[in-house]
């Protein structure tokens, strides 16, 4: 495998903190006329796309973080029980008390409101926003094993292949014809 330039190793590097092209490639040390250009191009080129490939596999090998382990953790957070933050009384636990996956962010924030009486407190209401459980539900049905959303995949793939096959028609500008892929008609743009 070739190896990557000085920049182009930058530019990996910077790419892997946001997954940004654009802004990798301006901190990489490109220009930022045209990063917006060069960012997308270097993501195109099979050896800077390889580099980020075996980059992001040891980073997932240190940190113990795959795709395992995120859909295990959606499904935690999906299945953690609200109740568990409340004492048989009722009333609000302490964090302390909280199981360990709701401190984890299941909880955006608690808004603590006090009732008073002639200056006097007599209430203290607490009010929990709780993070989006719907979208970990979505997210979940997006892995692929779940198939809860193949249509979506299947339609995703279909545009990224006529994009491909649009490129490829590109590049091979100097040959006269170039086949059709041979996508049925039913398939085609409704």
């Amino acid at each position: 495998m070739r190896s990557l330039t000085e920049k182009q190793t930058r530019f990996v590097e910077e790419f892997l903190r946001d997954l940004n092209a654009t802004q990798a490639a301006i901190r990489a040390g490109y220009s930022a006329k045209t990063a917006n250009q060069i960012g997308p191009k270097l993501l195109d080129s099979l050896h800077v796309r390889a580099a980020i490939d075996a980059a992001k596999a040891l980073r997932s090998e240190r940190t113990k973080i795959d795709a395992d382990w995120v859909l295990q953790r959606l499904v935690a957070e999906a299945e953690a029980d609200v109740a568990d933050l409340y004492d048989d009384e009722g009333d609000l636990r302490p964090v302390e008390e909280w199981p360990h996956i709701w401190r984890q962010g299941l909880v955006q924030g608690i808004d603590v409101h006090v009732v008073e009486v002639e200056g006097e407190p007599v209430a203290t209401v607490k009010k929990l926003r709780l993070s989006d459980r719907v979208r970990r539900l979505e997210m979940i049905g997006k892995h692929v094993a779940v198939n809860a959303f193949q249509e979506v995949v299947q339609h995703k793939s279909l545009e990224g292949l006529a994009v491909r096959l649009d490129r490829a028609r590109k590049r091979a500008g100097h040959i006269q014809h170039l086949p059709d892929a041979g996508v049925p008609s039913d398939m085609e743009e409704e």
